[in-house]
């Protein structure tokens, strides 16, 4: 795959060429195709309409924006680019594929973390920018300062490092800007995101500034443009939402109607595009791919009509040559190739028909009891009867225990029983990538088989669900997504089987756990239906003419139909095996245990913002874990208490006996959910604020949510970030944002949640889009690797399931997957919780002790409360079917 992380490349082993040498022009172009000159010499204009595609070649920084420029130019281009990581390459694999075989028209530079100063940040990118004098190139910022750093320009720190802010952009009317305002109140608003500049004062002769912040003051999203936003999906960049009068489109030299003269004095300005006098290599500081740049595409398609113009206009160059004779002779011998990538193929994802034969192949029974849930009988009374023996083990529970405001519509539930289920237990086996590591598997008999599996749990999981066949008959009429399948979490140090290179600490809960349920109910929150639902696998059910020989699973049904219409007729607030509570005499009186002292969070809240301000990351999610020993505690009954204590629309529980572990969680985010329409959907939460003692107050504290400058900079910065990674496995086009910096209102918390939509591409496998997007951005930071690599220098003990996810796969290739967050992890004697908040260049270190200190105080309570109390040790069933 083309995103795999690859080696590090040695140390630069060239030297930059002479400024008069690196800026000449003595490099020669292909003649124009016979099309393109025969157009021109009709007079034909070569318009951005009758263009051909341009092919670019994407250098990949190791950002986490890089595939938003790749959905960007998908579009404007007319063909995706090809992506290359910026050490996956060398410089003789470029030269091939740009000179040799002629595979692109232009080159585009990444954003990336670091400087350009430093090679391990910045790869082959300065090679090519020395070398590629005749092909357009386009820097987005490191790209942007690597332009001006390889001739000669100087890298240093901003005045302010800024991330996820808009700034207003006076340009000079290059063509990079051809339709496009320049200056205050024009419209023209970018998004930037960075810590480094180009300082002004060293700018070489053959560089010149094209682009500049027009006032230093910064703006927010949501004040900068509640007068202009007005549609409700946001489709790449914001060139949909054009000012009510824009600009008159220049055709020569893209000099504007009107242009703002300069109000602000050189000094006070931050260069914010540049380009050099004789090349045709641009730069721009700001990242005109976010979603809440203006004209962002714009600028886009300007540098696709520059490329196309460009080879028209040099007619007289027969053939692209390199300044360097040395690697001109060289390219005659046999180069050092990667795998060759296919252009249509970003990701080099693999193809699902080499993934395998099925053996198994499963056929859906149902019932369905209309309008059943009613006030005297609800989901938690379903689950207590059906699953809450023996205080719930080998059970789990998607509980939208939050439907407020549609946010969740379907709870599902099943326990061990069926003769299809199992349970999957996964331990990585080191703390690298590509490390592999142990599975074990028990079945609903208790026999199980323990294997060590190289290829790590997501391929396992992969294969296991590529190996079913269906029929898509059997669910149709069903109104939710999951029909059984595979329910369980991921945990955090799966990001080694992603895009992570190590994990600094070992967890001591396993890494993945899954059961795979064939009976399951499901309860619909919107008219009170519930379905019960049993999978069986025809293959090995019957004896090859079709017909099933196991009758287990239509048993279940009919007795489960009996079970829940039995519970309908009792009289509300009829307890099953219902024993009183009692107080324990000899409660545990111990309190939680931060991992971190206060002092030690602030001084880790202080290195991050060191890291920012270097350059090193835009974002970081810092966290800590709190612990505490819990004796004879009911961990059913935790959940329970949680579920109506702090009610979220992706709450779970979840048990497995074996390992002594109990999960109880009340997230209130999405990771990631693809339906059997092939759209994918992230809903990441940044910006959290406590709810107020009186309506008045609760309404300001929303509205001080909703307006924070440091809020809306974090959302943004994710927003970005998952765009990004949906754009690695979605259609060209498709990703797109119908809900930014929405506010929604929890039972304890405000918080500030955006939505991420786009449409999967055909070829690709339900795994590999978690895969693209593991760990969700919002635990991580951006850019997502580098700010996985500080955080794990920085928390020292693992996460564990926290930051995880939790969900299910259905055996049809849909899931939905949310994010570990306000969760309690019970395991060996032991409650844990974490907590964290995204740290930014506008981040107070006490504000963000007490901010996580905030997101942990709804679970530690349940579990102070609960260690006071306990269950009769003669109850036979720990769980009531009616919770006042």
């Amino acid at each position: 795959m083309a995103a795999v992380r690859l080696p590090a490349p040695p140390a630069a082993r060239w030297a930059p060429l002479p400024r008069s040498a690196s800026a000449s022009a003595s490099s020669r172009r292909l003649r124009p195709t016979g099309r393109l000159a025969a157009r021109r010499a009709k007079g034909e204009e070569a318009g951005e309409a009758a263009a051909p595609p341009v092919r670019t070649l994407l250098i990949d920084n190791y950002d986490s924006y890089t595939y938003n420029v790749f959905q960007e130019l998908s579009v404007v281009n007319g063909v995706p680019p090809v992506v290359v990581r910026n050490d996956e390459w060398t410089w003789r694999d470029v030269f091939n594929r740009v000179y040799k075989e002629r595979a692109f028209d232009n080159i585009v530079i990444s954003p990336g973390p670091g400087s350009p100063a430093c090679p391990g940040d910045i790869g082959v990118c300065l090679r090519i920018l020395c070398e590629c004098g005749d092909v357009p190139i386009l820097g987005v910022c490191l790209g942007h300062q690597a332009l001006g750093f390889v001739h000669g320009a100087k890298i240093v720190h901003a005045p302010e490092a800024i991330h996820g802010r808009l700034s207003e952009v006076e340009h000079d009317g290059c063509y990079l800007f051809n339709c496009v305002p320049s200056g205050r109140n024009s419209g023209f608003k970018v998004v930037r995101y960075h810590s480094l500049v180009i300082e002004a004062g060293s700018l070489p002769d053959d560089l010149i500034s094209i682009a500049w912040t027009a006032s230093p003051k910064m703006l927010s999203f949501l004040e900068s443009d509640r007068s202009n936003v007005s549609t409700s999906a946001f489709l790449g960049s914001l060139d949909n939402f054009f000012i009510a009068n824009p600009p008159e489109c220049s055709n020569s030299g893209g000099q504007l109607s009107s242009k703002s003269n300069a109000s602000e004095s050189d000094s006070s300005r931050v260069i914010m595009g540049i380009r050099h006098s004789s090349r045709p290599h641009y730069g721009v500081q700001f990242h005109p791919e976010s979603v809440a740049t203006h004209y962002g595409r714009q600028i886009f398609q300007n540098f696709k009509k520059m490329t196309n113009d460009f080879g028209l206009h040099s007619s007289w160059l027969q053939e692209r040559k390199v300044n360097s004779a040395e690697l001109r002779n060289s390219a005659l011998k046999n180069l050092l190739h990667t795998e060759r990538l296919e252009l249509w193929d970003p990701i080099g994802a693999h193809i699902l028909a080499n993934r395998g034969s099925a053996n198994k192949y499963l056929r859906l029974r149902w019932k369905k009891i209309d309008n059943f849930i009613c006030p005297t009988v609800g989901s938690d009374d379903i689950f207590a009867l059906l699953f809450g023996h023996q205080n719930g083990e080998d059970t789990f529970w998607l509980d939208s225990s939050s439907v407020d405001q549609n946010r969740a519509r379907f709870s599902f539930m099943g326990g061990k029983g069926g003769p299809l289920w199992k349970q999957m237990t996964f331990h990585l086996s080191g703390e690298t990538a590509n490390c592999g590591g142990t599975l074990v598997v028990r079945d609903v008999y208790g026999s199980h088989g323990k294997k060590f599996i190289k290829e790590g749990f997501l391929e396992f999981l992969n294969k296991e669900i590529q190996s079913i066949q269906y029929n898509e008959q059997d669910y149709e009429g069903l109104p939710f997504d999951f029909h059984g399948g595979f329910v369980g979490y991921l945990g955090y140090g799966l990001k080694v089987e992603c895009d992570a290179s190590s994990n600094k600490a070992k967890s001591s809960t396993p890494d993945a756990c899954f059961f795979f349920a064939d009976n399951v109910v499901v309860v619909d929150h919107s008219n009170g239906d519930v379905y019960i639902l049993s999978l069986h696998d025809e293959l090995s059910s019957s004896n090859g003419d079709g017909i099933c020989r196991n009758s287990t699973h239509a048993s279940w049904l009919v007795e489960t139909e009996k079970r829940l219409l039995r519970l309908g007729a009792m009289a509300s607030g009829l307890p099953i095996n219902g024993k009183a509570l009692v107080r324990s005499s000899n409660a545990n009186k111990q309190s939680f245990v931060v991992d971190k002292s206060k002092d030690q969070y602030i001084r880790d809240v202080e290195s991050c913002l060191d890291y920012i301000r270097d350059g090193e990351s835009y974002e970081l999610c810092l966290t800590t874990q709190m612990k505490r020993k819990v004796d004879n505690i009911n961990a059913l009954r935790v959940y329970l208490k949680l579920r109506k204590q702090n009610p979220a629309p992706y709450a779970a529980w979840l048990n497995f006996s074996a390992e002594d572990l109990s999960i109880c969680c009340s997230s209130p985010e999405r990771f990631l959910r693809l339906d059997r329409s092939g759209i994918l959907e992230a809903k990441p939460i940044k910006g959290t604020i406590a709810r107020g003692r009186t309506p008045e107050e609760d309404e300001c504290l929303r509205l001080q949510l909703k307006y924070s400058e440091k809020d809306q900079a974090e959302n943004l910065m994710i927003v970005d970030l998952l765009r990004n990674d949906l754009g690695k496995v979605c259609e060209p086009g498709s990703v797109h944002v119908p809900r930014l910096m929405d506010v929604e209102s929890y039972k304890t918390v405000h918080t500030m949640v955006s939505t991420i939509r786009g449409t999967k591409k055909s070829n690709l496998s339900p795994v590999d889009c978690v895969k693209a997007a593991f760990p969700g951005g919002s635990m991580t930071g951006a850019p997502k690797v580098r700010s996985m690599e500080i955080l794990d220098s920085l928390e020292k003990s693992p996460r564990g399931v926290y930051s995880g996810s939790i969900g299910f796969f259905s055996y049809n290739h849909t899931f939905d997957l949310n994010i570990v967050i306000r969760t309690i992890i019970l395991h060996n004697g032991e409650a844990s919780v974490g907590a964290g908040g995204a740290i930014v260049a506008l981040s107070d270190a006490e504000a963000e002790y007490k901010e996580m200190l905030l997101k942990a105080k709804a679970p530690t309570r349940v579990v102070e409360d609960c260690s006071q109390t306990m269950y009769n040790s003669d109850r036979s069933d720990s769980m009531q079917a009616t919770i006042s």
